[in-house]
């Protein structure tokens, strides 16, 4: 079953690169690399809310005994009068027949007025949330899609033609059902397009998206050994891959109160909301706040989570204790420093843990050197120990997120554990090479994850360490501190070495008398 969904993922994945290629192609020249991504995702979006919208009307008419009725065919004021009420409480948003992807694409050809159409479809689709309790959920969601800039060409028949090109490119691409997908088209078309326009992402590119196989292996952790949890979070949630990896790991009913999270980010908030939609998460079941998470934290009242799962911006400069308020903080001041102004780290982890619920677990992917610098951060670090919070600390293999070839890691925390001892794997060496970046294979989480249930020490792998022995090392948590890694030189042995040259000197000697006996035959000549 594995190797059937990792081939499905491998097909439609290249699937959605060669579409996306194509219509990049079609418009190469006119649209900006990184304004095109918005386009991009933004009509991605459009197109699943419509054919959702589609599907939750003609799967509610064809159990009512209308086995032929198609929403996408009716009158729009058929469609205000029968299907607009309570559609928006169930659903969240409301779309006319006439404004459905499908219906703008086949009419896309002739209309001249494309472009102002899909501006107005999408404020109308935002506007169809006001008064009702969705409204935040949606409003601003095609914020980025200006379907009128002069981006897309100085004429309006211009910005038509590229419309038309992306809408056409967009119908082409063939899913079946987003939700049912083995991958994640959203997340997967967005790390495309920054990979291919790395030029104008820069460096903040990478912070936005977690690949899935490190998705998945968080996921993984956060629920082993767990038959339901209340709710899962993360602080910094960029476009939703962690929280979405969530929800494809596990069924539904096990997340019992849904998806939580907060960016800071205005293009990657509408992102994580449209991907809650397109991953068929309704609206009552996520809360996506924007805000400054360590400034402006705004999930106070719904903390503790039972589940935690984050990839907080490595080694950011923050307030810190310019901010003297800061210290008295309930997040910030059980451990009794703030963390660097120029290292906002330990301010993520001190957050996440906050908001842990007391049988809850998070992990979160962290920069290799918050686990041994010194000042402030060791004052954190040892507050974490010596308070038996840090379950579990991995080394990930290098050159797994866009962006970066650092070798990252996992700090996994719980607030219920057993022993006041901590887990070290060392997985630096399970990943699958590929093109670009590495991968995680199920095989590699799989072994991951069963040191981190079986606990028993590996050589070269594993170590599960008393707590004495952190202290000891200064409270130092790195992985190689614990684990030594395998020594892969080649081993010699001194005794056949020297008899080797031995052996080779006699030759040499041997040689040299051969040479100088030919070459005084040769002057006696």
């Amino acid at each position: 079953m594995a190797e059937i969904r990792e081939n499905n993922e491998t097909a439609q994945r290249a699937e959605l690169y060669r579409k996306i290629w194509s219509i990049a192609d079609d418009v190469r020249g006119a649209v900006d690399g990184w304004d095109f991504k918005q386009y991009i995702l933004g009509i991605l979006f459009y197109r699943f809310i419509s054919e959702n919208i589609t599907e939750f009307f003609n799967v509610a008419e064809h159990e009512a005994g209308d086995p032929d009725f198609d929403y996408a065919k009716i009158s729009d004021e058929e469609a205000e009068k029968y299907f607009r009420p309570n559609t928006v409480e169930d659903k969240g948003f409301f779309v006319l027949p006439s404004q459905l992807f499908e219906n703008v694409v086949k009419d896309a050809g002739p209309n001249e007025d494309l472009n102002t159409d899909l501006a107005n479809i999408f404020k109308a689709i935002e506007a169809s949330a006001i008064g009702f309790r969705s409204e935040d959920d949606i409003k601003g969601l095609f914020e980025d899609v200006d379907t009128t800039s002069n981006k897309l060409g100085a004429t309006v028949a211009e910005k038509n033609k590229r419309l038309r090109d992306i809408l056409n490119g967009i119908a082409s691409i063939n899913f079946g059902r987003f939700e049912d997908n083995d991958i994640d088209a959203f997340g997967d078309a967005y790390l495309y397009l920054i990979s291919n326009y790395a030029s104008n992402a820069g460096k903040s590119g990478g912070e936005f998206f977690t690949p899935q196989t490190v998705s998945k292996l968080l996921a993984r952790l956060v629920m082993q050994g767990k038959t339901a949890i209340n709710k899962v979070y993360d602080p910094t949630c960029g476009s939703g891959s962690l929280l979405l990896q969530m929800k494809k790991q596990f069924d539904a009913h096990i997340i019992d109160e849904g998806f939580f999270g907060q960016e800071i980010n205005m293009t990657n908030f509408n992102l994580c909301r449209m991907n809650m939609f397109l991953h068929n998460v309704n609206y009552n079941n996520f809360s996506i706040k924007r805000g400054d998470t360590l400034l402006n934290p705004l999930h106070n009242d719904e903390k503790p989570f039972d589940a935690i799962v984050s990839n907080p911006p490595y080694s950011i400069k923050w307030v810190g204790d310019k901010d003297p308020t800061l210290i008295n903080d309930v997040r910030f001041a059980p451990a009794g420093k703030l963390a660097p102004k120029s290292y906002a780290d330990y301010a993520f982890i001190m957050h996440a843990l906050s908001y842990l619920s007391s049988k809850g677990r998070a992990a979160i992917v962290c920069f290799p050197g918050i686990f041994y610098r010194k000042g402030a951060e060791k004052t954190i670090r040892k507050y974490l120990v010596d308070n038996n919070f840090v379950d579990c600390v991995i080394q990930l293999p290098e050159n797994l997120f866009f962006g970066t070839s650092i070798a990252t890691c996992v700090l996994v925390m719980a607030k219920n554990k057993t022993e006041n001892k901590i887990l070290f794997i060392d997985a630096s060496k399970e990943f699958k090479k590929e093109t670009n970046n590495n991968i995680l294979e199920d095989k590699n989480i799989d072994n991951i994850l069963n040191e981190f249930v079986d606990r028993k020490e590996v050589k070269h792998f594993s170590r599960y360490v008393d707590v004495k022995e952190v202290e000891e090392n200064d409270y130092n948590l790195s992985v190689s501190t614990y684990v030594e890694k395998e020594d892969t030189r080649e081993k010699i042995d001194i005794k056949v070495l020297n008899k080797e040259i031995e052996e080779t000197v006699k030759k040499i000697d041997e040689l040299r008398a051969s040479i100088d006996a030919i070459v005084k035959e040769l002057e006696d000549e």
